[in-house]
């Protein structure tokens, strides 16, 4: 088993609220949810990354972190986990209350065209992790220090994950937002993701229940 050791950066500086408007959306199951969005200034890595608020959060409110993945949450695309993940994560927070921070982090930080290469390697039989650093990335570039800044400049330092990835709590711990717990997500294989998923079990340990009958 491979596991990632992730490159924990400093404490950020503080960011702060651009602005705030609100945003009814449509979820899968055809029901509608409404949520404040938030953009910041001041994010370390200088990206568009955007906060919504659904509800009225609580003291340890439940936080999704999603990195975007176009391929999954806007196309459906069945080789990975992201786009089920999204909607579920929506339905939750419509239901508790909460916050979805989307990070503009395209294929675990590499791009979306570098994860387009990454597919034609999985193709070729590579695992999604060896095809990664085979197009000379790290097995995953993801840093969450504007996560942690977009949390600080809504009030928020205290929260529940809603995760299967251990290196979200690690690398938000490291940064300053305690991390009551890990709700985990929903197991969403397929016949077109099954590696993928297993990969990421045995890769970088995240925390999916696989059944087995399904190899």
């Amino acid at each position: 088993m491979t596991a990632v050791t992730p490159q924990i950066p400093a404490l950020p500086p503080c960011a702060t609220v651009r602005a705030t408007v609100q945003l009814p959306i449509r979820l899968d199951d055809a029901s509608e949810a409404s949520a404040v969005s938030f953009s910041f200034d001041g994010l370390a890595d200088g990206k568009e990354h955007v906060a919504l608020r659904f509800g009225t959060p609580g003291a340890v409110p439940l936080v999704r972190l999603h990195s975007e993945c176009l391929t999954g949450d806007v196309f459906g695309s069945l080789r990975c986990d992201c786009g089920p993940q999204l909607q579920e994560a929506l339905r939750v927070l419509k239901k508790e209350g909460g916050y979805l921070l989307y990070l503009r982090q395209e294929g675990r930080g590499i791009g979306l065209y570098s994860k387009l290469d990454a597919y034609r390697l999985q193709e070729q039989g590579r695992d999604t992790y060896a095809a990664n650093l085979e197009l000379g990335h790290g097995l995953d570039e993801r840093d969450y220090t504007a996560a942690a800044q977009m949390l600080k400049a809504l009030g928020v330092s205290r929260i529940e994950l809603l995760t299967n990835n251990p290196d979200k709590r690690a690398q938000l711990e490291a940064l300053g937002i305690a991390v009551d717990a890990m709700r985990p997500t929903g197991v969403f294989s397929s016949v077109h993701n099954l590696a993928y998923l297993q990969a990421k079990v045995e890769r970088t340990r995240h925390l999916i229940q696989l059944d087995q009958d399904d190899w």
